[in-house]
């Protein structure tokens, strides 16, 4: 018996120790070569530590592009979207796993399988809607005549405020806690939008750590649909910016590895800062 679990916890530490080294090993990889010099990278050498040391592929990142305005541009629809996902997503999450109303189970099997459709199916009518938009971005009543809200942080935020993932991982949480709290705060005359500020979401904050991480990298990572609907330069995400690195026939390697590093660092922190309550938020919420 004691051999068996030798060997079972022999095989555990052998397949952890892989999936770690398959995880790590790349973003090593990455970062020694964003310090390489392009004669090094073009070698095909897969060395980790740079034979030469050189900070001129972060340097040229931020010559050849605005990469700041990308990072600024980045960090407040991340944000945003955190922000929305949340409020919303929590309110809709509670109503859900706390009230009781007609068409609650129909209507969160329709949120549920909208999570089942993809969004590259939805993309071109969204943009439709988004460009017809009546009196934003030079259109008239009738939502012609200009860009609506293409080109702006509201084509972004709008579309995701309240994603149907948010909703179902709120409500999972939300399940759990005792409907006792709500029918108290009913009997003191309070109001359900209070019952659910003042009792039900501060008690979330794990679950909204979770959530909010889960959100804020989704929206930090999204390539596609700012890549469609952001235009200009001065509007670019930092995933769309280091696209500019990546030519028809070519790829410059260091800079695009230099951009892709300084791109990870913000998700980076923001987990090591609060990976406490993410841990804790995915067991209590994530798992009934």
């Amino acid at each position: 018996m004691l051999k068996k679990k030798t060997v079972n916890l022999c095989l555990w530490y052998v397949v952890v120790i892989i999936i770690s080294l398959t995880t790590v090993l790349p973003f090593v990889w990455t970062i020694s070569t964003s310090f390489k010099s392009d004669s090094e990278i073009l070698s095909g050498t897969m060395n980790f530590l740079p034979k030469q040391f050189t900070l001129d592929h972060y340097k040229e990142v931020f010559s050849t592009m605005p990469f700041l305005t990308y990072l600024k541009n980045s960090l407040i629809l991340a944000l945003g979207g955190v922000v929305t996902n949340l409020f919303f997503g929590s309110l809709a999450g509670y109503a859900f796993g706390q009230l009781k109303f007609k068409g609650k189970k129909a209507l969160f099997l329709v949120f549920l399988a909208s999570m089942m459709i993809p969004s590259i199916v939805t993309m071109i009518p969204t943009f439709i809607v988004l460009r017809g938009f009546p009196l934003m971005g030079g259109n008239d009543l009738t939502g012609s005549g200009g860009l609506g809200l293409i080109n702006s942080y509201w084509a972004i935020l709008l579309p995701g405020a309240a994603g149907a993932f948010s909703i179902f991982f709120m409500k999972q949480f939300f399940e759990q806690l005792p409907h006792e709290l709500g029918e108290s705060a009913r009997i003191d005359g309070a109001s359900e939008f209070k019952i659910f500020m003042k009792v039900y979401f501060p008690l979330a904050k794990p679950a909204l750590t979770t959530l909010g991480i889960m959100t804020f990298q989704s929206g930090w990572n999204a390539f596609m649909w700012p890549l469609i609907v952001l235009n200009s330069d001065e509007m670019k995400t930092v995933q769309v910016g280091l696209a500019a690195f990546q030519y028809n026939y070519s790829t410059n390697y260091g800079p695009l590895m230099a951009g892709t590093i300084l791109a990870t660092l913000p998700v980076l922190v923001l987990f090591i800062m609060v990976q406490r309550n993410y841990v804790q938020g995915l067991a209590e919420a994530g798992i009934k």
